[in-house]
């Protein structure tokens, strides 16, 4: 019966091999495609097409062997075709042979079709379909198909009531998917979430499994009409070797449907009787307890039953807490103590188990009794958890999808009667659309309303075929099965008592097709939703990834995987997925969590014992802020200078600019790999100006580690060519020369180089004047002179910029590749010099604190290896654990050490990871920018060849974020001393005072001096600090210092 309509859907059950591409005869049983087939309905005179959604003209073609003749009626049933989406009808031809059909649209001439393809045609969307079956004939099925031909045509339009409306187009399917998309979207906002019906549940399971775990575990599995005790052990060491045994025990029906306390007790005597059995009570192993209801969770141990699903119905429940509620019932028996871990849904047990043997696992999937999803959400996106740091499984929940009615346009009559004699009418809608527990039941309640009709067992309707749960959906993949499958169908319905016929055996096959087909491609097109939220999240043009799936309907009906993954590509297309099939996902997953919470507690443990050396306490920094006043004091005596650390070294400028400065001067930059040259033209007067021209120019490193006349020669060789660019060679110009490293000067144009910083190794410098040897490398060039009126520290010019801005500005602060401070002290404290009358600043030189080993209950390990390797071990230790220069390297070695143990990149240490200053302390401030999603830190550390998952993102910023946080801290415990020396050198109870700042690290790094003014701030009380920023102090401020000494020297001279 209806063979004429059925054959197309079994025609998109055809593999590839089984279908035969048009051209020579071929109608000998020995070649036939459809040898499969033949068993099903004697049919192989069948010529199969649909006709396209526009008008096409169809017009017979003569084959070599036979002419094709179509019937008005054949004509018509192929243009019926095209009304329906997506449907696949077909014609029978009333001759036999080989056949080829042509079509062709408007304007696009006729087009001779044939197919090796065959799912593709019949599946693909809206009819527009581009491909003809052709099929080998025998004189049997000839016969068999006129008989069949004519009745089948009648009953076409009776049995398009009950099934056209299963049938679903990939337009619809694309609409689906865009519906519960915004599901999702509703279900993680904070707005939305209270009346969403996809409710999006965070699970707390922060991170996949990545191969390092390992322990003896207990995992619960309650989810079914069974209850499954496991004993998980992991053993890393051995390959990833995980060993189990497990236990089911049956749950009565009346536990099932009686009380909260009654069902926990129930599964307390199953896990005692199991601890029993292995002689384990003793050991309190950790319990993972696989839940499979929905729960809202605020920690991974605690889980708020929403509401019973799958037949449960325990009084007591919704709304407690199921650990809790287990942990009594425990507590009760009294003769074993648990430890429930974790609680997790068996959809994320899933996932956790495939996530152990493969870690691009991010998504769970459970299509068995009944089905769910999750998968691995931004946390930035999860509105109702705080936090937006990493990412957190999120049990979608998806069963209730169309609950609020959503899913309306697309339900049947059927499924509502399905619905209406469940035990949650109203709910799990779409569960009750796609799941085992229903399919069955859908295909018995289509097949008892066409035997009613007449359509099937010649009407005839018996007590088992109206006894709801008599046709289960394991019979549903016996009868579709390719070979056995109507042999299936005649055995379950002859145990109905039916007396099925041949053909009642089709159609019940027909229907099943229907029915399995229609949840492959709903479940398809909600999974599809979550890949493409993983594609945005990622932002990435094709998403790779793998999916954890499980579950009987799955795993056991012959064709519903493929179906599905056919469904799914197409709907998408730019998605790259691999299905890997869970073993014992639900209990071994909870195991899994539970071993993942574990080793995450415990590398957290570890994290942060290694971490907790880099956190400084108030006091700790009240102690680095009196160490460091002490090592002021040392440096300002006469008679302690000498061994001081802290140097405290004049700088002979005596006063701020009082802006009556005027000239054009030239000033020198020298503090980094970089050399700078500039022409500064400041006028004095009502509306003072500062006009400055420069050039940039590298030196080597060869130079900068050569002898110092190569040095001074590169240096006198970049001024040349400065003023031949500017035009300027020639007149004698006053110079101002800021040289950033330690020295100890002796007039404001003559310093002596104390030590080389900043990765600088010239020899024959150290111990001599700068200035002298500036000037004797001018000399030796020959082609012009320069009057060197002040050689100036870049701190100091830092000052400088900002006093000419802001008079009250007494000090100077730098912290960029370096890192020190100045200020205006009193000269009655500088013993170094004669004279009490006045102010001088003093170059403190600061990156030399804890030189003397004053520091060294601070110091790390990590410092201590930065140190070891710097090519002045055992100097500026304070400037380590502050500046540029080292941050990024301090960050390096933890890094490494963090991998050796296994916390980062899954233990492979990069050849990149090994190379000392690959880390650079930019990376820091980009990797620790608010902004920055931890994509972009992934994308950071990628460039450095470091392959990082979203955890390893998480601790690097992490790492970021401590290092340079002490940092800052330090440089405000240092500034602190000395802003409250300057206090109390004035007796003063409260002081307002300017700080210029310079520097790419305070300039750039998004949190360093918020922290470092709030360390002032708690250490200085007294002191109202204010932090003025300078415009190139080392450039404009040399300039500003040469202009005031010339003009206290003209002062002077007059």
């Amino acid at each position: 019966m209806i063979a004429a309509q059925l054959l197309a859907y079994y025609f998109t059950e055809l593999k590839d091999d089984q279908v035969k591409k048009v051209g020579g005869r071929s109608d000998s049983p020995g070649s036939s495609a459809l040898r499969s087939l033949d068993s099903l309905v004697h049919l192989r005179g069948v010529d199969y097409a649909c006709v396209p959604a526009a008008p096409a003209k169809i017009r017979p073609m003569t084959c070599p062997l036979t002419p094709v003749e179509w019937t008005p009626e054949a004509e018509g049933m192929l243009r019926r075709g095209a009304d329906g989406v997506g449907r696949a009808d077909h014609g029978l031809c009333s001759a036999g042979g080989l056949h080829v059909m042509q079509w062709g649209g408007p304007g696009s001439g006729a087009q001779t079709l044939s197919s090796a393809r065959a799912e593709q045609a019949v599946l693909r969307d809206r009819c527009q379909w581009r491909d003809v079956l052709t099929f080998d004939l025998s004189l049997e099925g000839q016969e068999r198909a006129g008989e069949l031909g004519r009745e089948g045509r009648a009953y076409q339009m009776e049995i398009d009531k009950y099934l056209y409306a299963m049938r679903l187009s990939d337009e619809t399917l694309m609409d689906i998917m865009a519906r519960f998309k915004q599901e999702m979207r509703n279900g993680l906002s904070r707005d939305y979430n209270p009346t969403a019906i996809v409710k999006m549940l965070p699970t707390f399971v922060r991170s996949i499994p990545d191969g390092s775990e390992k322990g003896d575990f207990i995992a619960l599995d309650l989810g079914g009409s069974s209850f499954r005790i496991l004993r998980v052990q992991v053993n890393h060491e051995k390959k990833q070797n995980v060993h189990m045994e497990s236990e089911a025990y049956a749950i009565p029906e009346n536990i099932l449907h009686g009380s909260g306390s009654q069902l926990f007790d129930h599964v307390a005597e199953c896990l005692g009787d199991f601890m029993d059995k292995r002689e384990i009570k003793d050991k309190n192993l950790p319990v993972g307890f696989t839940f499979s209801f929905p729960c809202r969770q605020s920690k991974i141990d605690e889980g708020v039953l929403i509401t019973w699903t799958k037949r449960f119905k325990a009084s007591g429940v919704e709304g407690a807490d199921v650990v809790k509620l287990l942990n009594k019932a425990i507590k009760r028996r009294g003769d074993y103590d648990a430890n429930v871990v974790a609680v997790v849904n068996d959809t994320v047990g899933t996932m956790m188990t495939c996530g152990y043997d493969d870690q691009h696992c991010e998504v769970g999937l459970i299509i068995g009794t009944g089905t769910n999803a999750c998968y691995m959400e931004e946390l930035r996106h999860i509105d109702m958890v705080e936090g937006d740091e990493g990412r957190m499984c999120i049990n979608t929940e998806w069963g209730a999808f169309g609950d609020d009615g959503a899913l309306e346009d697309i339900r049947t009559e059927f499924d509502r009667e399905i619905d209406r004699g469940s035990l949650n009418p109203g709910k799990q809608l779409f569960e009750k659309m796609v799941s085992g527990m229903y399919l069955g039941e859908l295909v018995r309640l289509i097949l008892v309303k066409m035997a009613k009709e007449g359509l099937l067992f010649e009407g005839r309707i018996t007590p088992e075929l109206l006894t709801r749960g008599k046709f289960e959906t394991s019979d549903v993949s016996a009868i579709e099965k390719n070979k056995e499958g109507l042999q299936n169908a005649k055995e379950i319905l002859t145990r109905l008592g039916v007396e099925p016929s041949d053909d009642d055996c089709i159609s019940v096959q027909h229907v099943c097709t229907i029915v399995s087909f229609r949840s492959a491609n709903l479940v398809a097109a909600t999974l599809g939703a979550i890949l493409l939220r993983l594609r945005d999240n990622k932002g990435t043009p094709r998403l790779r990834t793998t999916v954890g799936v499980d579950g009987s309907l799955y795993k056991t009906h012959p064709q519903y995987s493929r179906r599905f993954h056919k469904t799914l590509r197409r709907l998408v297309p730019d998605s790259d997925v691999r299905f890997l099939l869970s073993e014992s996902g639900s209990g071994k997953g909870a195991a899994m969590v539970t071993a993942v919470a574990y080793r995450l507690a415990e590398q957290h443990r570890q994290i942060e014992e290694t971490l907790a050396n880099f956190h400084l306490t108030k006091e700790m920094l009240m102690e680095v802020k009196k160490r460091m006043r002490a090592e002021m004091e040392a440096g300002l005596r006469r008679q302690t200078h000498d061994k001081a650390v802290v140097k405290m070294l004049p700088s002979f400028v005596r006063s701020t600019p009082d802006g009556t400065e005027h000239g054009d001067f030239l000033a020198l930059d020298l503090g980094g790999t970089n050399f700078r040259v500039l022409l500064v033209k400041i006028r004095s007067g009502k509306r003072r100006t500062v006009e400055m021209h420069n050039k940039i120019y590298a030196i080597p490193v060869e130079i900068m580690q050569g002898t110092g006349e190569e040095l001074f020669d590169h240096i006198v060789s970049c001024i040349s060519d400065f003023l031949d660019y500017m035009g300027i060679k020639g007149p004698r110009m006053p110079l101002g020369f800021t040289f950033s490293f330690p020295c100890k000067q002796t007039s404001l144009d003559a310093g002596i180089l104390v030590t080389w910083t900043k990765g600088f190794k010239a020899t024959d410098c150290v111990g001599h004047d700068v200035a002298t040897l500036l000037r004797d490398a001018i000399k030796r060039r020959e082609e012009f002179d320069l009057d060197v009126v002040a050689m100036v520290n870049d701190t100091v010019g830092t000052m400088m910029t900002c006093a000419y801005e802001e008079p009250s500005c007494e000090v100077g602060l730098i912290v960029g590749t370096g890192c020190n401070a100045c200020y205006m002290e009193e000269m009655k404290n500088v013993e170094m010099l004669e004279g009490n009358e006045g102010l001088m600043c003093i170059n403190m030189e600061w990156g030399a604190f804890g030189d003397n080993g004053c520091l060294d209950d601070i110091r790390t390990e990590y410092d201590r290896l930065v140190d070891e390797y710097s090519l002045n071990s055992g100097k500026q230790r304070y400037e380590k654990m502050i500046s540029g220069m080292y941050l990024g390297e301090i960050v390096r070695n933890i890094l490494i050490d963090f991998t050796k143990r296994g916390f980062l990149f899954r233990g492979q240490i990069s050849e990149t990871l090994k190379t000392r200053g690959i880390f650079e302390t930019k990376f820091l401030s980009q990797i620790e920018s608010d902004r920055l999603a931890l994509l972009q830190v992934r994308a950071i550390l990628q460039q450095l060849g470091l392959n990082s998952t979203c955890d390893d993102s998480i601790l690097v910023k992490t790492v970021c974020g401590v290092v340079s946080r002490r940092a800052a801290q330090l440089c405000g415990a240092g500034m602190a001393a000395v802003v409250d020396k300057i206090r109390e050198n004035r007796g003063l109870n409260h002081l307002n005072v300017t700080v210029g700042v310079d520097g790419t690290l305070y300039k750039l790094h998004p949190h360093f001096s918020k922290i470092m003014h709030q360390t002032v701030k708690e250490l200085s009380p007294k002191c109202n600090v204010s932090f003025l920023l300078s415009e190139d102090g080392s450039g404009k401020g040399a300039a500003l210092i040469t202009a005031v000494g010339v003009r206290l020297r003209e002062e002077a001279s007059s």
